[in-house]
């Protein structure tokens, strides 16, 4: 299976890490509903179709994508960074000390 990433190009899966489903929403950090939590770290979707998950490009440029994709097919139909342009800010950092 190939993955698009939005800044290296198509790769083939074996560079991908697969993070979890794109839409599962965490609980807020000082809540207390158990019931949420649970469900946040517990139940799982298992799709048949169209899914929407988060996949890192652990053997390239690191970035995290959402990727659509048919679980049935495995045909992937969109991919996209999860948030702005992570790739060149991670490419922007300096050292500690380093000047501007």
């Amino acid at each position: 299976m190939l993955l698009t990433c939005p800044y290296c190009g198509p790769r083939d899966v074996s560079e991908f890490t697969y993070q979890g489903d794109g839409n599962r929403q965490r609980p807020a950090p000082n809540s207390q509903d158990l019931q949420a939590w649970n469900e946040y770290v517990y139940d799982r979707q298992n799709p048949a179709g169209d899914h929407n998950e988060i996949w890192q490009h652990s053997g390239g440029c690191r970035s995290h994508i959402r990727v659509l994709r048919n679980t049935v097919t495995h045909v992937v139909s969109s991919t996209v960074p999860v948030r702005g342009n992570v790739h060149h800010r991670a490419t922007e950092r300096r050292k500690p000390g380093a000047k501007a």
